[in-house]
C-alpha cells in the first residue's frame, strides 16, 4: 500500500515533543525523510531519530533557533545538502511567557513574539527560493485558538499566533501561482507538556469551554497537518484548520 508522503521531504521546526514530535512521527510513518529542529537535548533528538529512521525512510535532528534569521537559512541549506529538496515546511516551534499585561515585561512579549512568529517568518523566507523554484511545495504554519479568540495573561501568545494567521494568508496569495500552498492549523487545548502542569480547577475550567467534553491529543494535530502536508489537499490554501473539539465553530 502506498504511503501518502512516498518520496516527499520534510522540515519540522520544534520537533522534539509534544505537537511537535507526534508531527514528526506521522510524517515519517506515512513515508516521508523528516528533519527536524531542536535547541537543548541533543541526546533526546538521537533517540527519536534513531526511533523513527528505517531503512525507506530517515529522521534526523538539527540543533538551530528558529527564531534566529541566520540559523534558520543554515537549517534549510542542511536539508537541502542531506535530501536535495524540501516538500514540506511545518512551522511549529513555539514558547510561552504568561503573564498578565501589567506584570509582563518587554523581555517576555519580545521572546515569545521572537520564537512564535519571526521564526515562522524566517523559515519560509529562506525555503521560499527553493519551493519557488520547484513549482511545489507545502507550508503548514501551527497557530493556535488562543490567536482566534484571545486569553487574559496571554496577550504575548494570542498576538503572536493571531499574527502567524495573517502571515499564513498572505503567503497563500504570494505563492499560488506556483502551485505552493500555505495553510494553518489551530489546535485548541491539547493534552501536553504544558497542559498537564495546570491545576485541577483550571483544567475543569477549561473542559467547560470544550464542546467535546474532553481535550485533543497531540496525535489528533499530527493528523490535520498530515493532510494539508499530502496531495489530498492540493486545492487547499490560505485555510485555518482548527482541531479545537468545536470551540471555535
Amino acid at each position: 500500500m502506498t504511503k501518502l508522503l512516498s518520496g516527499k521531504v520534510a522540515l519540522v521546526t520544534g520537533g522534539t515533543r509534544g505537537i511537535g514530535y507526534s508531527i514528526v512521527e506521522t510524517l515519517a510513518s506515512q513515508g516521508a525523510n523528516v528533519a527536524f529542529t531542536f535547541v537543548s537535548s541533543e541526546e533526546k533528538a538521537k533517540q527519536i531519530s534513531d526511533k523513527l529512521s528505517t531503512d525507506e525512510v530517515k529522521v534526523f535532528g538539527i540543533k538551530s533557533d528558529a527564531g534566529s534569521y541566520e540559523q534558520a537559512e543554515q537549517t534549510i541549506e542542511s536539508v537541502i545538502k542531506e535530501f536535495g529538496k524540501i516538500d514540506i515546511l511545518v512551522n511549529n516551534a513555539g514558547i510561552t511567557r504568561d503573564n498578565l499585561l501589567l506584570r509582563m515585561s518587554e523581555q517576555q512579549f519580545d521572546e515569545v513574539i521572537q520564537a512564535n512568529l519571526k521564526s515562522v517568518f524566517n523559515l519560509t523566507k529562506h525555503v521560499s527560493k527553493h519551493m519557488l523554484r520547484a513549482k511545489q511545495g507545502s507550508i503548514i504554519n501551527l497557530t493556535s485558538i488562543i490567536g482566534l479568540r484571545g486569553q487574559a495573561g496571554q496577550a504575548n501568545y494570542a498576538a503572536s499566533k493571531a499574527g502567524i494567521i495573517g502571515f499564513t494568508k498572505s503567503i497563500a496569495d504570494e505563492f499560488a501561482s506556483r502551485s505552493i500552498r500555505c495553510n494553518a492549523v489551530s489546535p485548541g487545548f491539547i493534552e501536553t507538556d504544558m497542559t498537564q502542569v495546570l491545576s485541577p480547577e483550571v483544567k475543569a475550567g477549561i473542559m467547560k469551554q470544550i464542546p467535546f467534553g474532553r481535550m485533543g491529543s497531540a496525535q489528533e494535530v499530527a493528523n490535520a497537518v498530515l493532510f494539508l502536508a499530502s496531495d489530498l489537499s492540493t486545492y487547499v490554501s490560505g485555510q485555518v484548520l482548527s482541531v479545537c473539539g468545536a470551540m471555535s465553530r
